[in-house]
């Protein structure tokens, strides 16, 4: 995100069940957490922070203005409370990071082109993950990941996490063998599975059949036929 782009927050005086006041105003209670710093309440307008999360999510650095400090300080969204029932962000915590110091985050995939074995019909894409988890300094994650489906061309290919591009200066500990995506052949329908076993049903007793006649003609008859 550019530094332009910044949230800007109050430190809070409400805590426990008075916090039901402060969501009825549209304000967000918040924490703000991190190494060798001393945890801070915060809040600030739920809008403001419901426009950067959904364009941005949480693998995107933020950068947090905080009334009465003069420096602004780089985050993360590390944990979003939604409420069971509503879906309403309840509380959200920041985790303040260190820019010389990399850091690991979940990271979402992103599935692009067009897939030649979905098109003629040989399988449907199967998603295995929908994020990777990536390792890296704060100022070099990438908003997400994608991943170019365009290479499946036949049923039962599947892409892997070692086929993706990362960015530069970007890394993953996942194993490189671990399967992301694949063609999944079409299955059967019930109809389909009734008529085979039914054309193997019919074959059976026709050869059963078959054999019961063989066994009916006489022993000298068969040796008649054979000369």
């Amino acid at each position: 995100m550019k530094e332009s782009e910044q949230l800007k927050v109050e430190k809070r005086e409400v805590f426990g069940r008075k916090v039901k006041n402060l969501r009825k105003q549209g304000i967000l209670p918040a924490n703000i957490y991190g190494k060798k710093i001393k945890s801070l309440a915060v809040q600030l307008p739920k809008e403001d922070f419901l426009d950067v999360f959904e364009e941005g999510g949480e693998a995107e650095l933020l950068y947090l203005r905080v009334k009465g400090e003069k420096e602004k300080r780089p985050v993360l969204v590390s944990n979003v409370q939604i409420h069971p029932v509503s879906g309403e962000v309840l509380h959200v915590d920041f985790q303040q990071v260190d820019l010389s110091q990399e850091t690991t985050v979940e990271v979402p995939l992103k599935f692009v082109g067009e897939s030649p074995a979905v098109k003629e019909g040989k399988g449907m894409l199967l998603e295995l993950v929908n994020e990777i988890q990536l390792t890296c300094l704060p100022t070099n994650i990438p908003r997400e990941i994608e991943v170019d489906i365009s290479v499946l061309k036949e049923a039962d290919q599947q892409l892997m996490v070692k086929d993706l591009k990362l960015p530069k200066n970007v890394k993953t500990e996942i194993d490189p063998e671990e399967a992301i995506c694949k063609i999944e052949p079409p299955k059967a329908t019930a109809e389909e599975i009734e008529e085979e076993k039914q054309a193997e049903a019919e074959a059976e007793a026709g050869a059963e059949a078959e054999a019961e006649k063989d066994e009916e003609v006489p022993a000298e008859e068969k040796e008649e036929e054979s000369k």
